[in-house]
């Protein structure tokens, strides 16, 4: 397990840090990062900058009324992903709505890294290998950071 003490710059190195250890997990599958933390803890500016890392310039915004947003990841970059993408499962409540998504196809492609924000939501329905990111709002400025 790690786990950090963060403002807002060390973010990015957190997120770099999260994407490398993704990029070594081998599964055959997507990797899902599911984010956990109360409203306000960082779960959006994490995924943000999780996005810089993989060289996304495109503004990134918690996807909470369309659910999921599908960002490809420049091939410079030289990572094993193809795609970011992005759920917020604030609204959800079961696997059956996760599937209406293309959650199986998502899953089963390997070169996809999947970022859930809400992801206690819908727990049952993320494979065993999840990597669990909890966030904590410290105070104004600090957050902990652990998976």
């Amino acid at each position: 397990m790690k786990e950090y003490h963060a403002n807002k710059t060390d973010l990015f190195n957190i997120a770099k840090q999260l994407v490398f250890d993704c990029e070594k997990i081998e599964s055959g599958r997507a990797v899902v990062l599911a984010l956990q933390g109360e409203l306000g803890a960082g779960k959006t500016t994490l995924t943000q900058h999780i996005a810089k890392v993989f060289g996304i310039k495109k503004n990134i915004t918690s996807p909470t009324f369309v659910i999921e947003k599908i960002y490809n990841i420049p091939k410079q970059t030289q990572s094993k992903f193809s795609k970011l993408v992005h759920i917020d499962a604030y609204r959800l409540q079961n696997k059956a709505e996760l599937n209406t998504l293309g959650w199986g196809e998502s899953l089963d492609n390997s070169t996809n890294i999947i970022v859930i924000e809400w992801s206690e939501n819908i727990s049952t329905a993320l494979p065993q290998n999840t990597i669990w990111v909890t966030l904590k709002h410290i105070d104004e400025k600090l957050r902990n950071i652990k998976w």
